[in-house]
């Protein structure tokens, strides 16, 4: 029997499509039990593509509808103005996608990095990113809420959805000099771990880098790493020896 899929949705997007999707309801099975929709995990791969259905009809789309880019850690952007091959888009190296145009949905994936979706819905104009700490440090939140106000954007809200958390997300030595070696008030996002390593904030982080750019943000609160019922985590599957993990999909439409 089918289970139920699992939207998460925030308040502070209340007035436009959106939904961070959990791992429940979804087709796959083993290690990615549940709505496993990274096409480039090792998951059959027409299990991805029924989640991915399901995850499509849900935000009242079509399959060929559900816009998502190919990941690459980077603080670049696609923006997509109407007559896109979203099959070609699929393929394109970015972080973030954002577009004035209706009848699609745009998405990222994650798996213990941030998704944040963002809206001007006066604009009619949103946004979708995935920040790791790589992107978040490179710039990408700031380059989607520049690519959103080229389109007409000017009161952007954003949430980071489900995320690794503080008090799972230990770090080296060397991660940290990395941040402080861009502002050394950059310390505030870190603090010292049980097994005297740094443990670093995330959200906090990403919260700071949206709102400093003018975009009023909020997280959901949702830890990846700490509720694996309901989230793919890629630090947790490392911890447990597994070879691979499912992806997490966040999506919004006008």
């Amino acid at each position: 029997m089918q289970m139920t899929l699992e939207i998460l949705t925030h308040p502070l997007l209340k007035d436009i499509r959106h939904g961070f999707f959990t791992r429940k309801g979804g087709a796959s099975s083993g290690l990615f039990a549940g709505l496993n929709c990274g096409r480039r995990s090792t998951d059959q791969s027409e299990m991805v593509a029924l989640n991915r259905a399901r995850v499509a009809t849900a935000m009242g789309v079509q399959a060929g509808e559900l816009a998502t880019v190919k990941q690459v850690h980077s603080a670049d952007v696609v923006t997509l103005r109407g007559g896109e091959d979203l099959t070609a888009v699929a393929s394109t190296e970015a972080d973030a996608i954002v577009t004035d145009r209706a009848g699609i949905a745009i998405a990222v994936l994650t798996a213990d990095c941030q998704p944040v979706l963002l809206a001007d819905r006066d604009a009619g104009v949103i946004g979708a990113a995935h920040a790791g700490w790589r992107g978040a440090l490179d710039g990408v939140l700031e380059a989607t809420a520049d690519a959103m106000r080229a389109l007409g954007a000017r009161n952007i809200r954003a949430v980071i959805g489900p995320t690794i958390s503080q008090r799972a997300y230990e770090v080296g030595p060397d991660f940290m000099d990395e941040f402080l070696a861009e502002d050394p008030s950059y310390d505030r996002f870190f603090a010292g771990g049980p097994n005297g390593r740094p443990m670093f904030d995330l959200p906090s982080f990403g919260l700071s880098r949206l709102r400093a750019a003018g975009v009023e943000a909020e997280w959901s609160g949702h830890c990846t790493y700490s509720e694996p019922a309901r989230f793919f985590s890629y630090r947790r599957s490392t911890h447990e020896g597994h070879v691979d993990y499912g992806r997490l999909i966040s999506v919004i439409a006008l």
